[in-house]
């Protein structure tokens, strides 16, 4: 008697973000503080990582997310968090 064996399934994330978008990097330690900011340029192909990232503090910077952080989608409507973004951004995606 042949028994088939199933490979496992292999579960494949990707990071996705456009300008205007925020990242939500969650602190990765007891009474660390979350940090919050806008996505102003995206250098990875089709949306992908590294980004360029204007923090709540005014830094500036280049991130490579890694799990602790999520990206949420820019708002339609009015600007939710705006940390000197230009409005009229275009979004890349």
């Amino acid at each position: 008697m042949k028994v088939a064996i199933k490979p496992p399934k292999v579960w494949t994330w990707y990071m996705r973000a456009s300008v205007g978008d925020r990242l939500h990097v969650h602190g990765a330690i007891v009474g660390q503080a979350d940090r919050v900011g806008r996505i102003v340029e995206v250098r990875g192909a089709g949306g992908a990582p590294p980004y360029v990232v204007r923090f709540e503090d005014g830094h500036e910077g280049l991130v490579f997310p890694g799990p602790d952080a999520v990206i949420e989608a820019a708002p339609d409507g009015p600007a939710g968090l705006d940390f000197g973004a230009a409005p009229d951004s275009p979004r890349n995606g």
